[in-house]
């Protein structure tokens, strides 16, 4: 890695040096392209700097310790250097990340009940309120366009937009089979259950990412209905959108008009369009996710032990916390850092 962090700085110090040449705004497109690539290495210049000074000032505290008079200063300096030193190299490799141009986009959640009847569906529920409690405490709006309950307040299916400013950069590998195990809401005899949900994360995508032929779309308008199949309204607002050569289906039910279920339904679309087409030109990134043979067990990302003991853990990363309720109040960022470092430990 400091091979290819020297490199960077190599040419972040060309292309400093070709900015100040007299000509440099002479081809204004030229010019403007060579400082976004300049300011795209600028950050991780500035953390490498750091980082080597902050392992200069170790050395240094090191060598002084030799010095009665000069131990306990010097030990307090090369602690905080340390500290520093070791923050840096984990934003450094955060910054050396490929960057993926959805990063910045809205994303589209859908969380399914899995296996484990009523008390998964009660899990949904559960995740579906964990996101929204961490998309609050980002200052992130949700938008539900979806919600499919049952009578006791599980959730069968929910389809909600997540917009802020790096949402999609945070949540996308939430991806995947959540299993819970505890004692269900509807266990009488105090019985320990386990039981999945399922998670996916889709970026929104823009009229300019998917081409949608509307030939190929069949629409159906129906009567939204809530638990237990009483009506929202009397009028056939929901919308239901299926992409014929593919078979995907979408819906939405949760806005107030037909022409706002519709555009919601189209952005889903999109989205789920997208993500065929990219799993298409990416098959290889995408092998271990379509591996999975039962959607139900495999492919399982996170385990959430309430019962006999508590004990939230990844099952990718091995990060763990027995602090049950904040994570599922929505204090996750522990598990989506450990993501994030994972995947740049993976590609560095």
């Amino acid at each position: 890695m400091l091979d290819k962090l020297q490199a960077i700085c190599n040419k972040y110090e060309e292309l400093s040096a070709k900015s100040e040449q007299p000509d440099f705004y002479a081809d204004p497109q030229k010019a403007a392209k060579l400082l976004r690539e300049k300011n795209d290495l600028e950050p991780i210049v500035e953390a490498f700097h750091a980082y080597n000074q902050a392992q200069q000032d170790m050395a240094d505290a090191q060598e002084l310790m030799a010095d009665p008079e000069m131990k306990e200063l010097c030990q307090e300096t090369y602690a905080a250097a340390k500290a520093q030193k070791e923050a840096l190299a984990e934003k450094i490799q955060i910054l050396l990340l490929p960057k993926d141009p959805n990063d910045e986009k809205n994303v589209i959640m859908e969380i399914r009940g899995g296996v484990g009847g009523e008390e998964s569906a009660l899990f949904a529920h559960s995740l579906l309120r964990m996101y929204s409690m961490y998309a609050a405490k980002m200052g992130w709006s949700i938008e539900l366009m979806n919600l499919n309950e049952t009578e006791l307040g599980g959730v069968k299916e929910a389809d909600f937009i997540v917009s802020g400013r790096g949402a999609y950069s945070r949540l996308k590998y939430e991806s995947g089979v959540h299993r819970v195990q505890r004692v269900p809401e509807t266990e009488s005899g105090g019985r320990v259950h386990t039981s999945t949900a399922t998670v996916a994360v889709l970026p929104e995508m823009e009229e300019v990412d998917v081409q949608i032929n509307p030939a190929d779309i069949e629409m159906q308008v129906y009567r939204s209905s809530g638990a237990g199949g009483q009506h929202i309204n009397k009028t056939s607002s929901a919308v239901r959108l299926t992409h014929i050569p593919t078979g995907i289906v979408v819906q939405c039910q949760n806005q107030r008009s037909q022409f706002q279920n519709r555009e919601a339904a189209w952005k889903m679309l999109k989205a789920r369009l997208y993500e065929l087409e990219l799993k298409k030109r990416e098959d290889a990134a995408e092998a271990e996710r379509e591996a999975q043979s039962d959607i139900g067990w495999g492919h399982q990302i996170r385990s959430y032990v309430l019962q006999p003991y508590k004990m939230v853990k990844d099952l990718r990363t091995q990060v763990e916390t027995s602090d049950c309720k904040a994570v599922l109040d929505g204090d996750i960022d522990l598990f989506l850092a450990a993501s994030l470092a994972d995947k740049v430990g993976n590609n560095v």
